[in-house]
């Protein structure tokens, strides 16, 4: 266990940016958010950020490529430019089990090459949680904030920065820091947690029950009522995975892009012949269903939720993954 102390931590930000980009979670124009750490940048106060570290591996507009159309022959050209490594500093553990989720979806093969590419070039410095906020439930998804994972493990305590490498990239990593002391980790104090008023969401039911138990409870319909279809909580939410992809015509070439979509859009999954989803209690059934349901019944019981609480702060209704668990859970809204 290696230790820096805290007055310094804009020399490890320095070391650590000596030969990659570093993102930090830094306050931007009013929000907290990953950015490129420069000489003086101080990191946010808040406990997590506005969106979520995926941000990086799965960037909200991305473009994939191009074609020259000349005749009947076309030309591809490949767009993505070179990803050097870089390393991702305070990633809560709340994210960072985010980043497992999205990889049995993206590297499952054939692997999508622009997210593997990211994550191959990525080294993840994560920061355990002592402040929770009363959003927080990542421990109802048997997530440990204080264990929180990654390349390298970081524990804040008195005056003293703790690093622990876990992998080989973190271990890496570590080497090419300036010479640091040696120290016990530190133990934290988990009794916080217990106090948190989402602990005890239950989420183990929805492997209990089968498919259309769910998917034809009469909970949908009034929960889905008041929702208003503005993507808010698909849109910071460090799981979804859902996107679009939509070719211009520039004139001279083809360009073709990929763009977050969100399944709460009355165009999502748009056809010829329309959308096989065309009401918004259908939406909204389709969101919860794929995070409860879905996911888990695909992934050994795996819930595609971290417990980040970032819906629970947005949806400008109140609406959120814990009150639609709730509701169904209890049969009634």
């Amino acid at each position: 266990m290696k230790i820096w102390k805290l007055d310094r931590l804009q020399d490890l930000f320095a070391a650590l940016a000596g030969e990659r980009t570093l993102y930090i979670p830094a306050d931007v124009a009013g929000q907290a958010k990953f950015t490129p750490w420069e000489p003086g940048m101080e990191m946010t106060k808040a406990l997590n950020t506005n969106r979520s570290a995926k941000d990086l591996f799965f960037p909200q507009v991305e473009d994939l490529a191009a074609f020259k159309i000349t005749g009947r022959q076309i030309q591809v050209e490949d767009n993505r430019e070179d990803v050097e490594d870089f390393v991702i500093f305070g990633v809560r553990a709340c994210d960072a089990r985010s980043f497992s989720i999205l990889d049995k979806v993206f590297l499952e093969e054939p692997a999508d090459t622009y997210y593997k590419n990211r994550r191959d070039h990525a080294t993840v410095m994560t920061l355990a949680c002592s402040r929770p906020e009363a959003t927080c439930f990542c421990t109802a998804l048997g997530i440990d904030p204080q264990a929180p994972g990654g390349d390298v493990s970081c524990w804040v305590e008195g005056e003293n920065l703790y690093l622990q490498a876990n992998t080989q990239k973190g271990e890496a990593l570590l080497e090419k820091l300036p010479a640091m002391e040696e120290g016990e980790k530190p133990q934290g104090d988990a009794s916080v947690f217990d106090r948190l008023p989402l602990k005890d969401v239950d989420f183990s039911v929805f492997s209990e029950k089968a498919l259309l138990h769910w998917f034809n409870s009469p909970v949908w319909e009034e929960l889905s009522r008041s929702c208003l279809g503005c993507g808010s909580c698909t849109f910071v939410c460090p799981t979804c995975q859902c996107y679009d992809v939509k070719d211009f015509d520039t004139g001279t070439k083809v360009k073709r892009f990929r763009c977050w979509d969100s399944c709460m859009y009355s165009d999502f999954t748009m056809m010829a012949h329309g959308t096989n989803r065309p009401t918004q209690k259908e939406r909204f059934r389709q969101r919860f269903m794929h995070k409860l349901v879905y996911y888990p019944n695909n992934h050994d019981g795996e819930i595609g939720c971290v417990g980040c609480g970032r819906c629970l702060r947005k949806c400008p209704i109140s609406m959120n993954i814990v009150k639609v668990a709730k509701a169904l859970k209890e049969g009634s809204v």
